[in-house]
């Protein structure tokens, strides 16, 4: 028998298995407590819960160190590109060159959408948020092109995980261009993915647009470094939604109402709201970390400390190196740079953050280059649902694959009253708080 846990309840003690992971973390197993003690847990938040057992992202949190498939992403962000991390992602190793090849011929293949998919942009108001636009036409793709995959058949996973990566940039783009009332640009067989991206973004009948390499580059780095990130919120909703058995899309689509909230995908907006304001209003960033250090103040630090990381977000690293890169090749006069970098100093020097493990995320750098790409702020999370794509399909496919699944069914501690009495309409006086 292997290492196991003590727990004692009124007297009595149970003895429960040690899981050790690949890299040696550990985890107590009580997938049998309620059915040998009669309790179960309770986690709100899931701080201290670990949902499944996963083989595609590592993450040290103390260490600050991110890998996929045991590949860190400073090597995958020195040698890869985006699509092919994807496919490592999703299929568990690195591509030869002909599947790499492969799977990108199937991504210009699938860019463009059914022309009955076209007329629900002009459905949507104009003001209709993007990540809304996204979620439904995800759905949508599903009634044109019905996702059946049997387990390990990965060749038909590839076409269909290609299908939705393409056509995710090609709706992202047209929700754009119908929100500034500009017409839909058809992706184009000869450029690759990002610039097909920036192509159908910013092109125009009759003015062709030609991204930079530093712009290509950046936006590449950036979906690379948002490829997966084991199960935050977005992609725990993935795979609770896929363990009923949806298909991919529809897990997909679930993924993105996940992460369209402020607390997750759209932190990178609220990063650069901040510094738009420190800006506007003339602060110096001592200024500003005195008001948010002043607990009257309701004033937070964004883009600073992560659920996980107790030190220096890895991704922050080479995201603050391509938004320098960037700025510097593409002559940008962005103020907003200099500041987050000055912002980051003044932070980083300050026992008060350090004591806190309050150090820059990936979004204190992403907004700044996708400002400088040209990305509207309306838009930052569209990018985001863009790169982390290859990390829902890779749950997805984890979740299909298993053959001991189960649905999804946490537990609950209930606090409502016990029992209530039934009441005739004659009989049902409001009370206060009723």
């Amino acid at each position: 028998m292997g290492e196991t846990a003590k727990l004692e309840i009124d007297g009595e003690v149970y003895e429960l298995p040690v899981v050790q992971g690949s890299t040696g973390e550990k985890a107590i197993d009580i997938s049998k407590l309620r059915n040998t003690t009669g309790l179960i847990t309770l986690d709100e938040g899931y701080a201290n819960t670990g949902s499944c057992r996963s083989a595609i992202t590592h993450i040290d949190g103390e260490k600050g160190e991110l890998s996929y498939r045991g590949i860190p992403i400073e090597t995958l962000a020195e040698h890869s590109t985006f699509i092919e991390t994807a496919w490592l992602v999703i299929f568990g190793r690195l591509p030869t060159e002909l599947e790499r090849e492969h799977f990108s011929e199937l991504l210009s293949q699938n860019a463009a959408l059914h022309t009955q998919m076209r007329a629900h942009f002009a459905a949507f108001p104009e003001q209709a948020h993007p990540m809304a636009i996204l979620s439904a036409m995800i759905n949508a793709i599903s009634t044109h092109d019905r996702p059946k995959i049997a387990p390990d058949d990965d060749a038909t996973l590839e076409r269909y995980a290609a299908n939705l990566m393409s056509k995710v940039r090609t709706i992202a783009a047209g929700s754009y261009k119908t929100s500034i009332g500009e017409p839909l640009i058809y992706p184009r067989r000869d450029l690759l993915y990002t610039q097909n991206f920036l192509h159908m973004m910013f092109s125009l009948p009759y003015q062709e647009y030609e991204a930079s390499p530093q712009a290509v580059h950046a936006l590449n780095l950036f979906w690379l470094l948002h490829a997966d990130h084991e199960q935050n919120c977005s992609t725990s909703t993935v795979r609770m939604v896929a363990s009923g058995e949806a298909n991919l899309y529809a897990s997909c689509s679930a993924g993105v109402v996940a992460l369209w909230g402020g607390r997750h995908g759209g932190a990178n907006v609220a990063t650069v709201q901040m510094l738009q304001r420190i800006r506007n209003e003339g602060l110096s960033p001592k200024q500003f970390l005195a008001q948010v250090k002043d607990k009257e103040s309701n004033i937070r630090l964004s883009g600073f400390g992560h659920r996980i990381y107790k030190s220096y977000d890895p991704r922050a690293r080479l995201l603050e190196k391509a938004a320098t890169d960037l700025l510097d090749a593409t002559d940008s006069k962005d103020p907003l740079l200099p500041l987050a970098q000055e912002l980051a100093a003044e932070a980083l020097s300050d026992d008060y953050f350090a004591e806190r493990s309050l150090y820059p995320n990936v979004d204190f750098y992403s907004g700044v280059i996708l400002r400088a790409v040209g990305i509207p702020l309306n838009m930052f999370t569209v990018m985001f649902a863009i790169g982390r794509m290859p990390g829902w399909i890779a749950n997805w496919r984890e979740i299909n694959n298993d053959p001991n699944g189960r649905i999804y069914r946490p537990r609950q501690v209930y606090t409502g009253p016990p029992y209530v009495q039934w009441r005739e309409y004659a009989d049902r006086i409001s009370q206060p708080g009723e």
